[in-house]
């Protein structure tokens, strides 16, 4: 029989303080993922890396102690089934999450990723001024591109954000979970959560065609049904937007297609051909001084990659998009190229992220920064619990000193 949780009420405070000190502790760490998992302490990701907080190992009491309470009762029941859910969390005067419970061969898990509670601008983000192309976009298909933990979201609510500030519009996005939250500006933004607003992706925007919208957002384009609705919905003079986890535009298009059976994909490609407008692939690499950057290609559609879609000569696009600087085009390994010549980020990094390795060795070797001989680049050190994290020159509070109570052996006496 499955324990529900904790009862609400006169204790809510209580027990969100609890959960609550960890995200504390995650912002002052300014980490992106928190891990908590049965049979071991909790967990930091900062600038990629992960660290461990000086604390007990959690309990399967302490777990449900922290997440039961924060967690939406049906959520927690579909949990108890199925070991496996998704939902967003409000810290308020913190941030805002993105969490993953899951069970594992020890027990339970969950992941909290920071969404941040404020939008952040293109222009803040740092990204290329040609993204602000995206923005001017009327209808077609646009791809926002990346592996997981890449910053797709925050983009996509960056390109979001300035149109809604900008435009009159009916946006609709669907998601899973809603993750950034947008007011209504000069648009109407109407935010649908997967589970909860609607039964899935695809019939979300089928749905979506009768709501009179100007642009959709989907957050996941992650099977068959989805992306052919996603380029119906582009062949209807909608502007759609939509994710993948490819790191290149050319990789981006090649999974797409392939997502089709055999006998489909020419005509597919000619729908493609005839919708697509961009593709926006980005990774985040860690800078030398702290903190990462995100590193981009950025392709628009003209009549040479419309050529090369059609007729299926999808490993031609890198080369247009070198040539295609004079349209806004920039490649990965260009921004890549870029970081290391500015002294951003270290050299094996940037090979390891970048398109063409054997052109980018060559990049290194010419600059003097790569040898034959030269090791493979070492996983870094794991800092101590405490240690500074984040910002440079700023240390971050010792987590015996901060970390939550949740039980008898506990880290610190509230």
């Amino acid at each position: 029989m499955s324990q529900q949780p904790p009862a609400r009420g006169g204790a809510d405070r209580r027990v969100n303080d609890r959960i609550g000190r960890f995200l504390k502790l995650m912002k002052d760490w300014n980490a992106s993922d928190l891990h908590l998992s049965v049979g071991r302490p909790p967990l930091f990701r900062v600038d990629g890396v992960i660290s461990e907080v000086r604390y007990r190992n959690l309990s399967d009491g302490d777990f449900r102690t922290l997440i039961a309470p924060i967690t939406p009762p049906h959520l927690w029941n579909q949990y108890e089934q199925t070991g496996d859910v998704d939902f967003a969390y409000d810290l308020p005067g913190v941030s805002r999450y993105r969490v993953n419970l899951f069970r594992q061969q020890r027990g339970m898990a969950a992941v909290f990723r920071n969404l941040s509670a404020n939008l952040v601008s293109i222009d803040r983000l740092n990204l290329p001024e040609q993204v602000h192309r995206f923005v001017e976009f009327r209808s077609g298909l646009v791809l926002v591109t990346g592996p997981t933990g890449s910053g797709k979201s925050t983009t996509l609510a960056a390109i979001i954000n300035e149109m809604n500030t900008k435009r009159p519009l009916h946006f609709i996005t669907i998601e899973d979970p809603v993750e950034f939250v947008h007011e209504n500006k000069k648009s109407i933004v109407s935010q649908r959560e997967v589970g909860t607003h609607a039964n899935g992706f695809a019939p979300a925007l089928k749905a979506a065609m009768r709501e009179n919208p100007d642009v959709i957002l989907v957050g996941e384009m992650r099977d068959l049904e989805t992306i052919e609705a996603a380029l119906a919905a582009a062949e209807t003079g909608t502007l759609v937007f939509g994710t993948l986890h490819t790191n290149s535009a050319a990789k981006t298009i090649d999974r797409l297609i392939s997502a089709f059976p055999t006998d489909r994909q020419p005509g597919v490609r000619n729908t493609l051909a005839s919708v697509l407008r961009g593709v926006l692939a980005q990774q985040l690499l860690r800078k030398k001084v702290g903190g990462r950057i995100a590193a981009v290609e950025v392709m628009f559609s003209n009549f040479a990659v419309t050529a090369m879609i059609r007729e299926g000569k999808t490993h031609q696009i890198s080369g247009a998009i070198a040539q295609g600087k004079r349209d806004g085009m920039l490649s990965m390994d260009e921004t890549l190229r870029s970081f290391v010549e500015d002294d951003l980020i270290e050299d094996l990094d940037a090979l390891d992220k970048a398109i063409d390795k054997d052109q980018f060795r060559e990049f290194l070797k010419e600059k003097g920064l790569f040898s034959e001989e030269e090791p493979a680049p070492a996983a870094p050190a794991k800092p101590a619990a405490g240690a500074a994290q984040g910002k440079p020159g700023v240390a971050a509070p010792a987590a015996t000193a901060t970390a939550p109570a949740t039980g008898p052996a506990t880290a610190v006496r509230r």
